[in-house]
């Protein structure tokens, strides 16, 4: 994230403006996660998540599901069920939201235990926007990540990769189109001359 924010011509930061908290989040968990040498290899991914931005509740709830979803099969039960939790809180906000979510209920069906064992400690709790989108969205993210890194899958640096590459292209493919810009307005405007 550091170097994104370098190319987008922003402070040096590993959360620069440039990139969608949540995304940026798991580019940063990914990275972190990798082997030294696997970790070179994400640098090409690197121009991807600039420009990169969620749009509000919707966005959140369909890149939670999409990471989750990517996730929940290679991690290790406990997380299985955190993760199954977080499906299942997208399920609720995205029907609040009147939205279809792609792939959400395939992926808990792939993991009915860790689906009762969710829904039973859930206990049919309501989840505020607020508290999904300040806790609950970024602790799936963490889950998927350190899940994958610590599970028993047999190459974890390409599953991570792979989970980097499903949140930048669920986050690409609901961002709104970012408006075209000519060099002319890339480019600072000149200072008006001082008059001594």
């Amino acid at each position: 994230m550091e170097m994104a924010s370098v190319l987008a011509n922003e402070p040096w930061s590993d959360k620069p403006r440039c990139t969608d908290p949540l995304l940026a989040q798991l580019a940063r968990l990914v990275n972190d996660h990798s082997t030294d040498a696997a970790r070179s290899d994400l640098a090409v991914l690197i121009p991807s998540v600039i420009g990169v931005h969620g749009t509000g509740l919707a966005w959140d709830v369909q890149f939670v599901a999409a990471v989750a979803g990517e996730a929940i099969v290679d991690v290790p039960e406990y997380l299985q069920r955190a993760l199954a939790g977080g499906l299942i809180r997208c399920e609720e906000l995205a029907g609040s939201l009147g939205l279809v979510v792609p792939g959400l209920r395939d992926a808990l069906d792939k993991v009915p235990g860790a689906e009762t064992w969710a829904r039973q400690w859930l206990d049919g709790n309501p989840l505020t926007e607020k508290q999904f989108r300040r806790r609950s969205a970024p602790q799936v993210v963490r889950c998927a990540v350190r899940g994958i890194a610590t599970g028993a899958v047999p190459d974890p640096d390409a599953r991570l990769a792979d989970l980097l590459r499903v949140g930048i292209e669920t986050g690409r493919r609901l961002a709104p189109p970012a408006p075209a810009t000519t060099t002319a307005e890339r480019r600072p405007a000149a200072r008006p001359a001082r008059r001594g």
